[in-house]
């Protein structure tokens, strides 16, 4: 069994994604001012009007809401997610969070615990063999057996149920993903642009799209990438792909929010992919690394909210 070692594949993932590059209530978040580069505003989503009734939420009201656990199969294996849900007396707007390589649902909760007091609900789950051995995953599969497609495979089965949770409103789910979440996120949208209302995009790794043709003649099976060890399936999902090919004909609205000194995930890489959107917004988040935190995170949930808010 062919396997890399730890620091030969991470920086194997980080010159890959740069060549690209030349790609239970919690308080509602203040709005706060940062420093913020817009390098291209949004624009109208240029769709045709419809008859959908209002979004039953009041901007000025900070809600009460709950958490539950929702299992979703798919193909016979569990996945594991939390839904937040505002009390409201309707139906809310959903978020579908995707999280990054490596990590499992908490980190979309620090955004369902901003969101749902506004208003929105949030579902965040534990992609199947998605989490690293520091990290708690109760969603079935093996991380050998994920990719950025079983992924997307995932997303399309939480969706489809999502449409069936009796809080949701199915004419306003947006999907939101961070880093490899974030790329998924960017396909999901690909494939499901009549069923979502936007996209937000996270540093979204789209220089991904390399590791495929980068070991499509000398495929390992193992291979070691930071604390997270995937198999063969990660990389031959990839090969031939990429999604920057197929998003200018995406035409619903889309965020991208990128962290200034993030040297994982280029600005350069998401810029580029934000220039190809008809209808992005830009913003690079100044000192923001790989990941928001604090400031940075509150900034990152402002400027979600705000996107949400206009495209509800």
């Amino acid at each position: 069994m062919k396997k890399f070692s730890i620091i030969a594949a991470l920086l194997t993932f980080c010159v890959l994604l740069t060549a690209c590059g030349q790609t239970s209530k919690t308080s509602s978040s203040e709005q706060q001012k940062e420093t913020a580069t817009v390098s291209q505003p949004a624009s109208a989503t240029g769709a045709a009007a419809t008859e959908i009734s209002p979004a039953n939420i009041d901007q000025n009201k900070e809600y009460d809401y709950e958490v539950r656990e929702i299992w979703v199969d798919n193909n016979g294996e569990k996945i594991y997610g939390e839904a937040y849900i505002p009390v409201t007396d309707g139906k809310s707007p959903l978020i579908l969070t995707s999280h990054g390589m490596g990590a499992n649902h908490e980190s979309g909760a620090s955004y369902a615990k901003k969101y749902a007091p506004r208003g929105f609900a949030v579902y965040t789950w534990d992609f199947r063999g998605g989490s690293n051995k520091n990290n708690e995953n109760r969603s079935d599969g093996s991380n050998l057996k994920m990719s950025v497609m079983t992924e997307v495979s995932d997303v399309d089965v939480i969706l489809e149920a999502a449409k069936t949770w009796d809080f949701v409103d199915t004419n306003r789910i947006f999907l939101q993903g961070g880093s490899q979440g974030g790329l998924v996120t960017a396909i999901s949208g690909v494939k499901h642009e009549d069923e979502v209302a936007g996209l937000i995009l996270l540093y979204p790794a789209f220089g991904m799209a390399a590791l495929g043709d980068r070991y499509s003649d000398d495929m390992p099976e193992e291979i070691e990438i930071g604390s997270m060890t995937v198999g063969k399936p990660f990389f031959k999902d990839m090969v031939g792909y990429d999604v920057r090919n197929e998003i200018p004909g995406f035409d619903k609205p889309v965020l991208i929010l990128q962290g200034s000194e993030d040297n994982l995930v280029l600005p350069s890489v998401t810029k580029a992919a934000a220039d190809l959107y008809p209808d992005a917004e830009y913003h690079i988040i100044e000192g923001a690394g790989h990941g928001f935190s604090g400031e940075h995170h509150d900034t990152a949930t402002n400027y979600a909210l705000d996107f949400m808010f206009r495209h509800i």
